[in-house]
């Protein structure tokens, strides 16, 4: 749940409609008065996608806790009683395979072919592989064997064979976590509220805390825990004091700040 949520948020799912309009070939063809012909794909930046294939990768990956199968099994079992949801968990389990774990390259939706007039040298490979080259060679993993297979491509195949995998893969990742949401209001299944509420992505990235800002000269022993009290050597910082004299780490130095600040019925320390 934490992970699927974690998906929902980013950036690319903002936009249903043009997340699942990105699992598709969406091409355009041009007839020019030359005679040329002119193909053209769309896609988003290649940081957007990237960061969105960070977010999916345990859903993919069978040894992780989360991978989506496992997830699905479950919701097989507490649904096994239910024909209608049973239907619903093994028709996604096919859908799934067939669009993120294809078996062969026809399923994959098409594969690239090219030859080497130099060499004679013929290679291709289909989507898949050249999507797995792209998140595991490029991304997330520096996997040297898929990079090397998908090398002779480039790059943009690579990415372009990529794009609709994560598109889909967020798809199915959004649609089983409401599918899950709604069983949870219909009883089926019982989750932890944490689970449903608890924070998984930032909204804003700005620090910001009220609290006290205590000084001792560079070498004092911190205090270990947050309800120890502060010896008389830190100073509490007032209105007059000299921020300068705090360490930065861009030159010498003369004090070492603490602050304190309240958080969630704790104290809390951060030196």
């Amino acid at each position: 749940m934490l992970r699927a949520r974690r998906v929902e948020e980013h950036s690319l799912a903002a936009d249903w409609d043009e997340l699942v309009a990105l699992t598709t070939m969406q091409i355009s063809v041009v007839q020019l008065d030359n005679g040329e012909t002119r193909i053209r794909q769309e896609f988003p930046d290649e940081e957007l996608v990237e960061s969105a294939a960070a977010r999916i990768r345990p859903i993919l990956l069978n040894g992780d806790a989360c991978f989506y199968q496992k997830a699905l099994a479950s919701l097989g079992y507490f649904c096994r009683a239910l024909p209608l949801d049973t239907e619903w968990v093994k028709a996604t389990r096919a859908e799934w395979r067939l669009r993120v774990d294809p078996s062969t390259p026809e399923e994959a939706g098409y594969w690239v072919v090219i030859s080497d007039t130099v060499t004679g040298e013929d290679q291709g490979l289909d989507r898949h592989k050249l999507a797995m080259a792209w998140i595991y060679g490029d991304v997330v993993h520096h996997d040297v064997e898929r990079r090397q297979e998908g090398d002779a491509f480039g790059l943009f195949e690579r990415f372009r064979g990529a794009v609709p995998l994560v598109a889909w893969t967020m798809v199915g990742t959004i649609e089983l976590l409401n599918y899950i949401r709604a069983l949870h209001e219909d009883g089926v299944l019982q989750l932890r509220q944490e689970v449903l509420d608890e924070r998984v992505a930032l909204k804003s990235t700005t620090w910001e805390h009220s609290g006290e800002v205590f000084f001792a000269p560079v070498g004092t022993k911190a205090p270990t825990t947050a309800s120890t009290p502060l010896p008389k050597v830190w100073a509490r910082l007032g209105k007059t004091a000299d921020l300068s004299r705090f360490r930065t780490g861009f030159g010498d130095s003369y004090c070492v700040p603490l602050v304190h600040h309240a958080c969630l019925n704790c104290r809390r320390l951060k030196k």
